[in-house]
């Protein structure tokens, strides 16, 4: 931490030394001080420029070769890395709104505006970095005091700030996901009153909003915030219909949202992949679609996970998330009541093969999944179930040690169907490699390309036929 701290003041140093020869007054400001009088030490550091911003960061770059300068001349900022840091120069502004939009029209004005225009009080902090004064917090809206009380406050009227920048209502929940702060009354219920404006903001930003959230210690306590104050309804239906949704007590809590947010939880003491944490958001994503009563059971869902899957694909792309991560949600989602019905000392070899096939490169992710979805209040049933993930696993090594699944290949691909049977691609090829897939992982025929192209032209007519 030491180390860091004098590269951290090389850095202030530097950059003050540029602003005097230029005649600008320059101050670090934001999350970087917020982090700092929290203990933590960033990467990003924001400085506010009383002059011009773009001027500073160019002579920046001119006098300590630093990377290429990204300039916004509209918004007054410019950006650039330098050794491990990442730095944004800002010209000090005010801003006013359009209500259509959350862009700014900005006017440049002096450190204590600038300061009144940012989001929380918590980071309207700035910090002076001159010789003389070195290191002296600016507090102008009690930031200091509003972080040390751990409550999340807007410096202005916060019906106004969420009106002029929505996005901050997420940020403002993201916050106290991550910081484990409180949003303060009046600024929650600014949230509530117009959460409405959030329709204005884009996807991508949201999305971003939301990943931050899923990477909390505890990122649960950020859903439940979304779903009292109205935001999911709003950015996402699909979670919150799944409160109220009764389900069996065996190894689930009753209420299927409250049971996706304690696996949400148990995934995230685990481990801090994003991707996996979505997987396990949305693992029961549809079992309000399934949800059945059956005379003598209960409430069922029989095929949720295969509706879920395809809801997977629908919400991901509605988020603007990558393709190859909504392929490995949907998997998870689709596979992840499998490994339980393994259990059973019946179960062949052929079942096991498959499941594993199937998962791939994700079957461990699969597995602590699995884990994670054990969330009953009963220590003895969780023991019980736990114990038989250990047997299911120890069956998938002996299995694994035989047969060398993990870099399964069969050994003919749909380029050599379409040759050999004349076909043109489609859904029909997928559904032919699929039977020779299963023959060889059944042990009817091995896993040779002259097998393969036997038994395909064994069963070609009923697929044809089809």
């Amino acid at each position: 931490m030491r180390h860091k701290a004098i590269k951290r003041r090389a850095i202030f140093q530097k950059v003050y030394d540029v602003a005097a020869r230029l005649d600008m007054k320059v101050y670090v400001v934001g999350g970087y001080v917020r982090d700092l009088y929290l203990g933590i030490e960033g990467k990003d550091i924001d400085f506010v420029v009383i002059g011009d911003a773009l001027q500073l960061a160019e002579s920046f770059k001119k006098n300590f070769k630093t990377g290429k300068v990204v300039s916004y001349p509209r918004f007054g900022t410019a950006m650039l890395t330098y050794r491990d840091f990442k730095l944004e120069f800002v010209s000090a502004r005010s801003e006013t709104y359009d209500k259509n939009s959350r862009k700014p029209a900005v006017i440049k004005s002096g450190l204590k505006s600038d300061l009144s225009r940012r989001d929380f009080t918590m980071n309207t902090l700035a910090m002076n970095i001159s010789a003389e004064n070195f290191g002296k917090v600016i507090d102008v809206f009690q930031g200091k005091s509003d972080i040390d009380h751990q409550i999340i406050r807007t410096p202005q009227d916060p019906v106004i700030t969420f009106s002029d920048d929505p996005l901050r209502m997420l940020r403002a929940i993201r916050f106290a996901t991550v910081l484990h702060f409180d949003i303060e009354p009046e600024t929650y219920q600014a949230i509530i009153k117009t959460r409405e404006r959030l329709k204005i903001v884009s996807q991508e930003r949201i999305t971003e909003e939301l990943r931050r959230m899923l990477l909390a210690s505890e990122p649960s306590s950020g859903m439940y915030l979304l779903r009292e104050t109205g935001i999911a309804e709003i950015i996402f239906p699909e979670l919150l219909a799944l409160s109220g949704v009764e389900q069996r007590e065996d190894f689930h809590h009753k209420d299927v949202f409250h049971h996706t947010l304690k696996v949400l939880d148990n995934i995230s003491a685990m481990t801090n992949k994003f991707e996996l944490r979505l997987a396990a958001l949305l693992h029961d994503i549809a079992k309000p679609q399934t949800k059945r009563f059956v005379k003598g059971i209960g409430w069922t869902f029989h095929g949720h996970e295969d509706v879920g899957g395809r809801m997977v694909e629908k919400i991901g792309r509605r988020m603007r998330l990558p393709i190859n991560l909504i392929k490995y949600v949907e998997k998870l989602v689709r596979l992840h009541l499998r490994p339980m019905q393994l259990v059973d000392d019946s179960v062949t070899d052929s079942a096991i093969r498959r499941l594993m096939v199937e998962a791939g490169e994700d079957l461990e992710d699969l597995m602590m999944l699995c884990r994670a979805d054990i969330t009953s209040k009963n220590p003895e049933k969780v023991k019980r179930y736990l114990n038989n993930f250990d047997l299911v696993e120890e069956k998938m090594k002996v299995v694994e040690e035989k047969d060398n699944l993990r870099n399964f290949k069969l050994a003919i691909d749909g380029n050599m169907i379409m040759k050999t049977l004349d076909l043109l691609p489609g859904p029909l090829i997928g559904r032919i490699k699929n039977a020779i897939t299963d023959a060889v992982l059944d042990g009817d025929i091995p896993n040779e390309e002259f097998a393969c192209v036997e038994y395909m032209m064994k069963v070609k007519e009923h697929f044809l036929d089809h």
